[in-house]
């Protein structure tokens, strides 16, 4: 966890509470599968999580890189 997300509000792509179902009930011992919409929901949440990852990269490379030498 990141200390911004304290203070920041989560995108909305990364849960969605109504369709959480990992709170098992009692007498529920079996696992749950996966069906075709959770996979297409995680496949998505890992693209935005890439393009999010990607541009924080950008970032650092630009605050991290070597001055520009001036010309002489």
């Amino acid at each position: 966890m990141l200390l911004n997300e304290f203070f920041e509000k989560q995108p909305k792509a990364y849960q969605d509470l109504s369709q959480d179902n990992s709170q098992p009930e009692l007498g529920n011992l079996r696992k749950s599968r996966l069906t075709l919409r959770q996979l297409n929901k995680l496949r998505m949440m890992n693209d935005v999580r890439m393009v999010e990852y990607k541009e924080k990269l950008k970032l650092v490379k630009q605050q991290y890189s070597p001055p520009p030498q001036p010309m002489a």
